[in-house]
């Protein structure tokens, strides 16, 4: 069973904000966090089928969470898309080398985080 809830973890209430507009407004559910420590608490809680995860936060960051999620029995299989401002090739490199499905480079739009979404659940774009 597909899950449409949807995590966003990221340090920016700007972002979270238009993130969850979209998405809500695409018919997904979603929940927030604003740190690794509470991004890996409602990870637990709530179990999405794909967490939007920043790799820049305060108390552990996405990519210590990437690492921990793919991890885990039982959380192994939720979706990881990591946004973030470090476009390097190496940063890119080790967010998927954490267990990221895919990593997308700020600035984006929302509309591509959505497609993406979808492109992960296999929902048509």
């Amino acid at each position: 069973m597909i899950r449409k809830k949807v995590l966003i973890v990221d340090d920016d209430p700007n972002l979270i904000r238009s993130l969850g507009y979209v998405l809500q407004k695409e018919g997904y559910d979603f929940d927030t966090a604003y740190d690794g420590e509470e991004a890996m608490a409602k990870v637990r809680e709530t179990e999405p089928g794909v967490i939007l995860l920043d790799i820049m936060m305060p108390r552990k960051s996405g990519y210590e969470v990437c690492a921990e999620v793919k991890g885990t029995t039982g959380l192994k299989d939720i979706n990881i898309v990591i946004l973030s401002a470090k476009s390097q090739e190496a940063d890119r490199e080790r967010g998927l080398a954490a267990g990221a499905d895919a990593y997308i480079t700020k600035p984006f739009s929302p509309r591509t985080i959505v497609d993406k979404v979808k492109e992960i659940l296999g929902e048509p774009v």
